[in-house]
C-alpha cells in the first residue's frame, strides 16, 4: 500500500510539473484565440501594471479611491488635488469585493489613507470575479493571498494563469517589461495617481433589455469584511455608486435591493438618484463618464464631501 500511494503521489507530481511546462510554452507561443483558458495580459486594458508599481510609493494620501473600472475612470486625481487633497485611485478593471480585499490586504497598512471612497455597484456583487482576477494576477505581485482568491474564485481560467504568472516571476519573464503611458489605441492616457482618461467621445443611446441581479454569496461576504476592516483600523469611507447612462440603469429591475444592502453597511450615494446626466453628452460608453461627465461628477461629488465635512 504504501509503494502505491509513493508511486501515485510521484506520478502526480510528475503530471502537474509536464503540466506547468507545457502552460509555460503554450503561454508564450500561441496566440490568445488558442488558449482561451489562460489569460495573462501584463499591461493590458486599464493600466493596472503602472497603478500596481505607483501603489507602493504612495504613503497617507487624503483619499484612497476603492472600485472597478467605474473608479479609475470616474474619478479624476487632478480634480480632488486642484481641490487639496491628496489622492489616489486603485481601481483596476471589473474588480469585485474578492480582488478589493486582496489589495487592501496588500497595500492599506502600508497606504493608510484618511478617508476611502469605495465606488460600489450592483454588477460587482453579481460578477464570478474571473475578469478582475486575472487582471490583478498579471499586473501585481502574487503571493499566498493570489492562492487562496484563486481558490474562492475557482476557475480553470484563474488557476491557469496564476500558475502562469508564477513560472514568469520564477524566471523573470517580465524583467524589461514597461507599460506606455499613453495608449493610442484605446485612446487612454494613464495619470499619475492612478487615473484613466479616455479621449473625448459620445455615447449614441440604445434600448437595453431589463437585467435582474444575482448577487453572489462570495461577493456580498468579502464586502462585508471589506467593511468590517475599514472600521476596525478607524478608516472613514463612503460608498458610492457612479453614474451610469439613463437607458441602462433604468433597465436593472432590482436597483431597490442592491440599494438597501448598501445603505446598510455606511454612508451610501447613488449619484443616479442624485444627479442627472445626459447620455449623449456625458458618457463615452453606457457605463463609463467622459470627460465632461467626470468633471461634473466630481465636482458635485467634492461639494457633498465638504458639506458633509468628511475630510478634515
Amino acid at each position: 500500500m504504501q509503494k502505491f500511494l509513493t508511486r501515485f503521489f510521484l506520478f502526480l507530481l510528475i503530471s502537474f510539473l509536464v503540466y506547468c511546462v507545457l502552460l509555460f510554452f503554450w503561454g508564450h507561443l500561441l496566440p490568445q484565440r488558442y488558449k482561451p483558458n489562460l489569460n495573462y495580459r501584463i499591461g493590458s486594458y486599464g493600466n493596472m501594471y503602472t497603478r500596481m508599481a505607483e501603489v507602493k510609493n504612495v504613503h497617507q494620501p487624503d483619499i484612497l479611491i476603492l472600485g472597478s473600472s467605474h473608479a479609475y475612470r470616474g474619478f479624476d486625481v487632478r480634480i480632488f488635488e486642484r481641490a487639496n487633497y491628496e489622492t489616489f485611485n486603485m481601481g483596476s478593471s471589473s474588480q469585485t469585493p474578492v480582488q478589493t480585499r486582496l489589495l487592501l490586504k496588500r497595500y492599506l497598512n502600508d497606504i493608510n489613507p484618511g478617508f476611502v471612497i469605495f465606488e460600489v455597484s450592483p454588477e460587482a456583487l453579481a460578477s464570478d470575479g474571473v475578469e478582475s482576477a486575472v487582471d490583478v494576477i498579471a499586473n501585481d505581485k502574487n503571493d499566498f493571498r493570489s492562492v487562496l482568491m484563486t481558490l474562492k474564485i475557482n476557475n480553470i481560467k484563474v488557476y491557469n494563469t496564476l500558475l502562469y504568472a508564477f513560472m514568469n516571476e520564477l524566471f523573470n519573464v517580465n524583467k524589461n517589461f514597461e507599460e506606455p503611458i499613453v495608449k493610442p489605441k484605446r485612446n487612454d492616457t494613464y495619470i499619475p495617481g492612478g487615473y484613466v482618461e479616455k479621449k473625448m467621445k459620445y455615447y449614441t443611446s440604445k434600448t437595453k433589455p431589463e437585467k435582474t441581479f444575482e448577487f453572489k454569496d462570495m461577493q456580498l461576504e468579502a464586502f462585508e469584511k471589506i467593511i468590517a476592516d475599514l472600521k476596525r483600523k478607524e478608516i472613514e469611507f463612503i460608498l458610492v455608486y457612479t453614474p451610469v447612462t439613463n437607458d441602462l440603469y433604468n433597465s436593472f429591475t432590482n436597483i431597490e435591493s442592491f440599494d438597501s444592502i448598501m445603505h446598510t453597511h455606511g454612508d451610501y450615494y447613488n449619484f443616479n438618484e442624485i444627479m442627472q446626466l445626459t447620455d449623449t453628452l456625458h458618457f463615452y460608453d453606457s457605463e463609463h463618464l467622459n470627460q465632461a461627465g467626470v468633471r461634473k461628477f466630481n465636482y458635485r461629488l467634492l461639494k457633498l464631501l465638504k458639506a458633509n465635512d468628511y475630510i478634515k
